[in-house]
């Protein structure tokens, strides 16, 4: 199932059949991990009262995203590799083991995902980044996002030198050889902001015919009175970019990248779904309420990561609206879920691990 719902174009699916396709690959997902996982197995048996085949995808066990961050769950007897978050200093990083068939399957989805705006063609690409992140002890989550847009770029520049500081000749000679046709620009927001934004005055270089891709870093910006529709107004009137597309995503389910859309929301491919859920009670939400996210996926195959519920606050604000070409549920985020909101579900997983 998940290779005809690759097939399709990302977006073209209505929520109705979405779910129905969706659903019997997510319970042959969660009977594979159940198999495998013998953590993940302790959860289920624990919290949900042990495997069987759920009617909803709402019904469908989810793991609270901090669990990774506890444990390293694998269903995996493959040689794999383990990725981590880009926590701050003092976090404690999840741990992510990601084995060739997950790691074929996140690539794939993910060229799928962005050949929605990027085409087909590799575009010259400026990161707005270190060429160091990819060399750092460990792969993270900013490293592996580069990594990824790469295969979407050719002749890749790096913005930043090993201590985050702008290199603005490189930025310019990049500029002046590529301006000239489309461009991929690829950073996390906050370094799009600090390191590309702040470096430059308005009209001082040409960026006009770049794709800007962006993700993460919003805390940062938020702190600043930085909303999206003033990151995007100002980055246009700074450089004339008129094609920015954010996206929601984390290393938990990498690869599953929710995609903004015109209209400013964001939209999950037909692989992957959200559901928005009710504090406490952990009943979904109704479209226009607000709760926290939980995403579920049909990539992660070597640990139990197909259906997360997150530390986001998000609503559901339309669903099938066509907007842009786009079905499905269209996202918006609204900040980050209070502690004292997740511990309930938290609790009842941290005592079923350690059971």
């Amino acid at each position: 199932m998940f290779e005809e719902l690759l097939a399709r174009p990302p977006f073209s699916l209505k929520q109705a059949e979405k779910e129905a396709m969706m659903l019997g690959a997510m319970n042959d997902l969660a009977a594979r991990h159940y198999a495998n996982c013998p953590g993940y197995a302790r959860i289920v048996d624990a919290a949900w009262g042990g495997l069987r085949r759920w009617e909803r995808l709402a019904d469908i066990p989810f793991l609270p995203v901090t669990i990774f961050k506890e444990q390293e769950l694998s269903s995996s007897s493959s040689r794999a590799i383990v990725m981590r978050s880009s926590g701050t200093t003092g976090q404690v990083p999840s741990r992510i083991v990601v084995d060739d068939e997950t790691a074929g399957r996140q690539s794939a989805a993910l060229v799928a995902t962005f050949r929605h705006v990027l085409g087909e063609r590799r575009l010259p690409f400026l990161a707005i980044d270190s060429k160091s992140v990819l060399v750092e002890t460990g792969l993270t989550a900013r490293g592996a996002g580069v990594l990824g847009m790469m295969k979407f770029g050719a002749k890749t520049v790096f913005a930043l030198d090993a201590a985050l500081t702008p290199d603005l000749d490189a930025i310019r000679r990049f500029a002046a050889a590529n301006g000239g046709v489309p461009f991929l620009i690829f950073g996390f927001t906050f370094l799009v902001w600090s390191k590309l934004y702040q470096a430059f005055a308005d009209g001082e270089i040409d960026l006009s015919n770049a794709v800007l891709v962006h993700s993460g870093g919003w805390k940062k910006l938020e702190s600043e009175k930085v909303s999206n529709p003033e990151f995007r107004a100002a980055l246009g009137r700074r450089f004339g970019i008129t094609r920015i597309y954010n996206f929601y995503g984390f290393v938990e389910q990498i690869g599953s990248v929710f995609l903004e859309g015109e209209d400013g929301l964001l939209y999950p491919p037909n692989f992957t779904e959200v559901i928005v859920r009710r504090p406490g009670t952990w009943e979904p939400a109704a479209i226009g309420e607000e709760g926290v996210i939980q995403t579920l996926s049909l990539l992660p195959t070597s640990y139990p990561g197909h259906s997360v519920l997150t530390e986001d606050i998000g609503v559901i604000e339309t669903v099938d609206s066509g907007a842009g070409g786009r079905l499905g549920k269209a996202l918006r985020i609204v900040g980050r879920a209070p502690k004292t909101e997740l511990r309930g579900c938290s609790d009842v997983v941290a005592a079923s691990v350690a059971a």
